[in-house]
C-alpha cells in the first residue's frame, strides 16, 4: 500500500502555504510565499487574487513533488482567510477587481445605513452576525456598485463571487466547480444558520444575485477534483473550512463547551455549541463550525481585528523592534508596563465592542517609556482583548473553564502566561501550533475515508500540549483591568 500524504492549502492574510501531513498528523513539508498587501486608502485592504492563485499553485506543486508525485497525495484540504471576497469572470477565469480583504472597512457607511433602516435584528437572528464591514456580503455589494468590470460581468451573467476557497477550487478544477463550504458561507451574511442554501431575503437586502454565488457544500467529502494538467494527475479535494473553524477542529474542540483562541493577524475565539444554533445576547457571533453529511455543528465566536498585525506594525511601520520574537525578551526585561497601555484598534474594534470607527491609542507615555514598555503593552493587549471576550461569553452562559490557544503568536510563552494570569484559567498550547492547517488535514482525511470521523482523526492526528497555570495576584489583575478600561474609554 502506498504511503499517501494529505496536502493542505492554507490561505492566510499575509502568506499562502502548502503543507504536507502524514495520516498520523505529523508535518512532512511546507512551502510558503508572502502575499502583497495593498492599502489604496485608509481603512481599505486589498489582495491580488491572481497572485494568491499563482503562489498557491507554485507552493502546491513543490509539495506534490516532495511527496513523490500526485499518486502520493490522498486528498487536498483547504483553509482560508474567511471574509475576503474575490470577483471573477466565469468565461475567462480571471479576477475582475482586487480581492477585498476581511480587514477592509470601506462598507462601514453602508452597514450604518442598513442598521439605521432597522435591518440588524433580522440579520442577526438569521445569520448570527452583526451589520459590520467585516463580513463578505457588503463587500460583494460594494464591488457590484463600484467596480465597472464586476457590474458588466453581472449584467452579462458571467460574474462569479466567492471567498478565497471558492476562488481556489474554481482555479484548481479549471472552472468545473464553484463551491463554498458551510463554514465559510456562514460568514457572508447571506446564509441563514439553519438554512440549506443562500437566503432570498438576505440576498435581496444586500443586492447580491444568487446566480453569482457558489453552491454550499459539506466541509468534508468528495467535494471536487483538481484538473489533471495542474499536478500530472487528478487529486480529490476532500476538506474545506474557514481558518478559525479549521483551527477549532485542529485543537480537538469537538464537544460543546470546548473553546480555542487563535492569535494570528487578528485573534479569534470559538466555543463549540454542538448542533444547537447559537443565540448570543452580548454581541458575540454565531457561526457554522462544520457541516458533515448535511448536519451542521455550530460555534459562538468573538473576533478581535488586531493581534499579530500590531506586532508587525511595531516592527515594520514604527521600527521599534527587529523581529516579533524580540517582544518576549523585551517584556521579560521589565517588571511591569510602566503605566503604558495600548488599545490596538488600528482597523476598528471587534467583539464585543463592534466599533468600526475606533482608532488605536498608546496611553501612559512618559520620558521613562522605552521600547520594552511599548512591546510589553502590545503583548498585554492580547490578554485584555481576550478577557473582554471571556466576559461576554460568560454573560451568554458560556464561561470558559480553560482555553486552548494556537496561531503564530502563541509561540510567545510570555504572552501565553499573561493570558492565563489575567483570565485566571489554565491556558493550553499544543506543541504543534499550526492547528489551522491540521484541522484542514483532519477534514480532508475524514472526507477521503482515511479516518471514520473527526473524533477518530483527532485521536490519531493531534499531539501533545503544554499547560500554563495562572499565578497573578488579584490586586495586580484588578489594577491591569482598571488601566485597560480607562484606556478603552478614550478610544
Amino acid at each position: 500500500m502506498i504511503d499517501q500524504s494529505i496536502l493542505v492549502l492554507d490561505e492566510g492574510t499575509t502568506s499562502t502555504r502548502a503543507m504536507l501531513f502524514a495520516q498520523n498528523g505529523s508535518q512532512r513539508g511546507v512551502a510558503q510565499a508572502e502575499l502583497t498587501q495593498h492599502y489604496p486608502r485608509s481603512g481599505w485592504v486589498e489582495h491580488d487574487a491572481a497572485e494568491i492563485w499563482d503562489k498557491t499553485l507554485a507552493c502546491a506543486r513543490d509539495m506534490v513533488e516532495q511527496a513523490g508525485g500526485p499518486d502520493r497525495i490522498a486528498a487536498i484540504g483547504i483553509t482560508n482567510q474567511r471574509e475576503t471576497v474575490v470577483a471573477w469572470d466565469k468565461a475567462t477565469g480571471e479576477p475582475l477587481h482586487r480581492a477585498i480583504v476581511w480587514q477592509d472597512r470601506r462598507t462601514a457607511d453602508f452597514c450604518a445605513q442598513l442598521k439605521d433602516a432597522g435591518n440588524e435584528e433580522m440579520v442577526r437572528a438569521k445569520t448570527g452576525l452583526l451589520l459590520d464591514p467585516y463580513f463578505s456580503g457588503t463587500k460583494m455589494r460594494w464591488l457590484l456598485d463600484n467596480a465597472p468590470d464586476v457590474a458588466k460581468a453581472a449584467k452579462g451573467g458571467r460574474l462569479a463571487l466567492g471567498t478565497v476557497e471558492s476562488w481556489l477550487v474554481w482555479k484548481l478544477t479549471r472552472g468545473n466547480s464553484h463551491i463554498t463550504d458551510a463554514s465559510n458561507a456562514s460568514r457572508t451574511m447571506l446564509m441563514a444558520l439553519d438554512g440549506e442554501g443562500w437566503d432570498d431575503e438576505l440576498c435581496d437586502l444586500l443586492g447580491v444575485s444568487q446566480s453569482a454565488l457558489p453552491a454550499i457544500v459539506d466541509c468534508a467529502g468528495e467535494l471536487a477534483t483538481t484538473h489533471a494538467d495542474l499536478f500530472g494527475a487528478p487529486i480529490p479535494i476532500c476538506g474545506m473550512a474557514g481558518d478559525q473553524q479549521s483551527a477549532t477542529i485542529g485543537q480537538g474542540c469537538l464537544s460543546p463547551g470546548d473553546t480555542k483562541a487563535t492569535y494570528g493577524t487578528g485573534a479569534f475565539v470559538l466555543g463549540n455549541t454542538g448542533t444547537q444554533v447559537p443565540r448570543s445576547q452580548h454581541r458575540m457571533l454565531g457561526t457554522v463550525l462544520y457541516q458533515l453529511g448535511g448536519e451542521r455543528h455550530y460555534a459562538i465566536e468573538g473576533a478581535v481585528f488586531v493581534a499579530g498585525s500590531l506586532i508587525k506594525y511595531l516592527r515594520d511601520t514604527l521600527g521599534l523592534i527587529g523581529s516579533a520574537a524580540e517582544t518576549e525578551e523585551l517584556a521579560r526585561s521589565i517588571p511591569d508596563n510602566g503605566g503604558v497601555v495600548i488599545v490596538p484598534a488600528l482597523s476598528g474594534l471587534g467583539a464585543p465592542h463592534w466599533r468600526p470607527e475606533a482608532r488605536g491609542i498608546i496611553s501612559g507615555l512618559g520620558f521613562d517609556t522605552g521600547r520594552a514598555q511599548i512591546a510589553r503593552a502590545a503583548l498585554e493587549a492580547m490578554a485584555h482583548q481576550t478577557y473582554d471576550l471571556a466576559s461576554a461569553f460568560a454573560a451568554d452562559g458560556a464561561e470558559w473553564k480553560s482555553l486552548k490557544i494556537d496561531g503564530g503568536m502563541a509561540a510567545n510563552e510570555w504572552m501565553a502566561q499573561d493570558i492565563a494570569d489575567l483570565l485566571a484559567i489554565e491556558v493550553v498550547r499544543p506543541d504543534f501550533v499550526e492547528t489551522t492547517a491540521l484541522g484542514a488535514a483532519m477534514l480532508a482525511a475524514v472526507g477521503a475515508g482515511l479516518h471514520a470521523s473527526l473524533e477518530d482523526a483527532a485521536a490519531a492526528m493531534i499531539g501533545a500540549a503544554k499547560t500554563f497555570t495562572p499565578g497573578m495576584d488579584q490586586d495586580v489583575r484588578e489594577a491591569r483591568l482598571k488601566e485597560w478600561e480607562q484606556a478603552l474609554s478614550k478610544v
